[in-house]
């Protein structure tokens, strides 16, 4: 019993040298890392002292503003409705310019006035008509009163070399006005006119 004791005692007694010794290293190691030379953390604030300061630029100056009065009690509210007002009509409303609408339409009347030729004249029932090339070849024979052309076109005239015409054209809203036009015999088809003939 003796001998275990003495046993214990030794293992604790090495137990306890090879702590100290632990301890000891530990110390020496921090000893070690906690140098006093902090010359180069101080040259680098030094350094950074040293440099030239920015200039902050002052303030710009702010400008006064006048004040806007807005007079709204003399325009009209944004959010209101807006009255339409009529447009102005022709102040003479049995004005002698006014297409008849009251008429047939005459099947010349469905081409615009652009798209017609004058290709000859024939004589007729003791007077001078005019024969006209359609859009799509067909040859009409127009007189005096003959209606043609999208605008209500009357043919007033036809002599051998042009059929005059007066057209009726919107003015404004309710109004008209008469406006001449023309056309002119074709000399290349002058000859083709014989086909085709209504």
């Amino acid at each position: 019993m003796v001998r275990s004791f003495r046993l214990h005692a030794a293992a604790r007694h090495l137990t306890l040298k090879g702590a100290t010794a632990g301890i000891a290293m530990l110390m020496l190691v921090l000893t070690g890392c906690s140098s006093d030379d902090f010359s180069d953390l101080q040259a680098y604030v030094m350094e950074v002292k040293s440099r030239s300061k920015g200039v902050i630029e002052p303030l710009p100056v702010m400008k006064k503003v006048e004040p806007f009065v807005f007079p709204a009690d003399m325009l009209r509210d944004p959010f209101a409705r807006v009255q339409k007002t009529e447009e102005a009509v022709d102040p003479n409303p049995f004005s002698a310019v006014r297409p008849d609408l009251s008429r047939p339409k005459e099947e010349l009347e469905s081409y615009e006035l652009d798209t017609l030729r004058m290709v000859g004249t024939v004589q007729l029932q003791g007077g001078l008509w005019g024969l006209v090339k359609a859009a799509d070849g067909t040859i009409h024979r127009v007189r005096t009163e003959s209606h043609l052309g999208r605008n209500y076109g009357r043919v007033v005239q036809v002599k051998t070399d042009r059929i005059e015409l007066i057209e009726v054209v919107p003015d404004r809203p309710g109004s008209w006005q008469e406006r001449q036009a023309a056309l002119e015999l074709i000399e290349t088809a002058a000859n083709d006119a014989g086909a085709n003939t209504k």
